[in-house]
Order: C-alpha cells, then structure tokens, then sequence
C-alpha cells in the first residue's frame, strides 16, 4: 500500500503553518474602529469641529483666541445661552419648541432690578424671587402646552409677547442699576486665591485635578459596565488615546484658567448645571422618560410615560432657566435693561441643534447642547477678533446652523438605510 496523501486546497495553508491572527486581528480592529466612528457620529462630530474652529480662529487671530483672558470672556460672555441651551435641548428632546426663554430672561432681569434699585430687597432674595417667576412662567406656558393641547409654537410664542411687553411695562425706556456688588459677582466674580503665592491659581488647578480624576473615572466605569452587559466597547488603543486626549483638553483648560484670575463663579455654575441634567437625562427616570416622549409619544403613553406631567415639568425647568439666564446676563450688565435677551432664543436653538439636538425629538444631550453653545461663541469671538462685521457673522452661523441640521438628516437617511 502505498503512502497516504492529504491533498491541500489551493491558498490553504500546509499543516504546521501559524495562522494569520495578526491580519485578522487587524482587520477586525479596523472594523471595530470604522463602526465606532459611525456610532459616535453624532455625539464627536461636532466636538471634533469645535476643535478645528478654535485651530482655525487660534491661527487666525495670531495667538490672541487662546490667550487666558479671552478665554476667560468666552466664558464670561457665553454663559447665559449656555445655561438657555442646556434648557432648550431638553425641551427640543421632548419633543416642542419654546420660543420665550428670551423674553422671559428679559422679564426676569427687570423684576430682579425692581426689587433690588426701587425697593431696596436683599440680592439673596430678590435672586430666590427671580427663580420663582420663573418656575411659575414655565407652569402657566407648560399648564397650556401639555393638559389644554395647544402646541407649544404657538403657546411660547404668545409668552415671547407677553413677557417681552411686561418688560416695557417695568422699564419702560429706562436701565435700572447698579446692582448689590454680591449680585454682580454671579456673573462677574472669581474663586478667591487660597495657598502659597505663585504664578497661577493654586485652587483651579486643585479643581482641575479633581475634574481630571473624576472625568477618567467616570470614563473606566463606563466601560467596564459595558463590557458587564456585553455591549461593544473601543478598541483599548482607540480608549486609550480618548483619555490622552480628554487629559490634554482639561489640563490645557485649566492652566489657561489658572494663569489669569482663576475660574470664574459662573463657570462653577455652569458645570454644576451640565453635571446635573446630565445625570438626570441619562440615569433618572424622568430624564429616561423626556427621551422616550419625545421619540414616540404613543409608544410611550403605552409604556405607561405620563406624558402630560413629564411635559409641563420640562417647561417648568425651562422656565427656572431662563430665569437663570436672564440672572446671569444682569449681573454681567450691571443694570436692567429693556433690550435684555433680543435674539436669546434664536441662540438657544441654534446651540441645541448644532449640539446634535433632532426636530423630530427624543435625540440629544446636555454635553451636546453646551458644545453647540461654545462653536457659536467661539465663532463670534474669533470673528469679532479678526475684524469680520455683524452682518457677515450672522450669515456664517446661519451656514453653520443650516450644514449641521443637514448632517443630522443625511445621518438619519443614511443609518435608515
């Protein structure tokens, strides 16, 4: 009997050979990678062109965009429509519109004026009074809107009107001012020095330290919950490179803060804020049920979502926000003004949808909103700086509004299919 043969197929490797792990495990890290860019689309796309914005606006402007002081106005000069964003995202999620928050912001500064010039009221309670109005403007708009049905265009547009004459009617064609020196501080003050003298903040750079630590913290639970739930993950190499990253960006911010006067009290706030609704959008039943109203409201009745509870509590938020915002912009004013918050929620909504926010709801984040916040500030700054006029600037950002809500439907038309 002669010697028994194994006849190979062509291109298969003889007994013996080591198999090609390593190509395979490229290919599929470079699946995983291509499927991770096409998930995160929404939620890094607009980060990513942040980050080229400021590059852009930093070479432009000779250095001067990223110089501690204009970063520090940045802040300084953004905060009450990012503080309307984080507001304006949640309502657009749920699925409405709300057409007052400048108006109301405006409303709500005026009355604050009153109480404290005219009627000589503590800033601590003439501020808690503020945020009142607010909430009750948010129920009365939001009472409307969610139990009597009558959408929330029409219904926030008639309380643009309303509060913006209310404005008038306390002003009338004066500014009241100025304001309790603690009051200005809201907007205009700074955490105070604390530790040896040095060439920078010593209490920022304690903050940022903290902030790093729990950012990275938070980025390791995330991911380890993941895998417990067999989701998929980043590949460890693209992980690792997303904390590097997320390390230099708050390292670099908080240098650049501590250089100047450190952070300021508005900033806190802000962060407060975005760490707050963030949690409740994304861990909290309510947050769970904003999304799923506005996804598909039907669906959520059935799944037992009270739809009109859950609404009117969105316009009341909003309505302490708005309250907020108009607080905020005063402070920095020092003095009421009549042409408070013109054009305020133009900006809101704008933020939200550059943010990633959906006109058909029930998509969007918190971060998201605060990122659409800062592209339009930093494309005002760095257009301010370089000399571009108002009426170019406004045809830019409304470019820039019209490219990012034409990427959301070129989004969803591609995922669709």
């Amino acid at each position: 009997m002669g010697p028994v043969t194994t006849d190979t197929p062509s291109g298969t490797p003889p007994k013996g050979t080591p198999p090609a792990a390593p190509a395979a495990g490229r290919a599929t890290t470079g699946a995983l990678l291509l499927d991770a860019a096409r998930r995160n689309m929404r939620q890094y796309g607009m980060l990513v062109a942040l980050g080229l914005i400021v590059v852009l606006f930093q070479i432009w402007t000779d250095g001067v965009l990223l110089k501690p002081n204009n970063v520090t106005n940045l802040v300084l000069q953004n905060s009450y429509i990012l503080v309307l964003a984080i507001g304006m995202m949640i309502v657009i999620i749920a699925g409405h519109i709300d057409l007052s928050v400048g108006s109301l912001a405006a409303f709500v500064s005026a009355a604050c004026a009153v109480m404290m010039v005219e009627h000589r009221m503590p800033w601590v309670l003439a501020l808690v009074l503020g945020l009142l109005i607010g909430a009750v403007a948010g129920a009365w708009q939001g009472f409307w809107i969610a139990y009597l049905g009558i959408p929330s265009f029409i219904v926030t547009l008639a309380g643009m009107l309303l509060f913006r004459g209310a404005t008038q009617i306390f002003l009338g064609s004066r500014s009241l001012g100025p304001f309790p020196e603690g009051f200005q501080k809201i907007s205009t003050g700074y955490l105070p020095e604390v530790g040896p003298a040095t060439d920078y903040h010593n209490l920022t750079l304690l903050l940022g330290l903290a902030l790093l630590a729990f950012a990275l913290f938070q980025e390791v639970r995330d991911r380890r919950r993941q895998r417990t739930y067999d989701l998929e993950v980043l590949p460890r190499n693209l992980f690792l490179i997303k904390c590097v990253a997320l390390t230099a960006a708050v390292a670099a911010f908080t240098m650049t803060l501590a250089s100047y006067r450190g952070v300021p009290v508005v900033l806190l706030l802000l962060a407060a804020l975005l760490l707050g609704f963030g949690f409740v959008m994304r861990n909290a039943v309510i947050g769970r049920h904003v999304y799923a109203l506005g996804g598909n409201q039907a669906a959520a009745k059935l799944s037992g979502v009270k739809d009109r509870r859950v609404t009117f509590l969105v316009f009341v938020t909003m309505g302490v926000l708005a309250a907020l915002a108009g607080i905020v912009y005063a402070a920095r004013l020092d003095a009421g003004v009549p042409q408070a918050g013109v054009n305020f929620e133009l900006e809101a909504i704008a933020a939200a949808f550059i943010g990633g926010a959906s006109m058909s709801g029930g998509v969007g984040t918190v971060f998201g909103a605060v990122i659409g916040g800062l592209v339009l500030g930093v494309l005002n700054n760095g257009m301010s700086l370089v000399g571009v006029g108002t009426d170019y600037q406004q045809v830019i950002k409304g470019l820039v509004l019209l490219a990012a809500v034409g990427f959301d439907v070129w989004n969803k038309r591609r995922v669709g299919a």
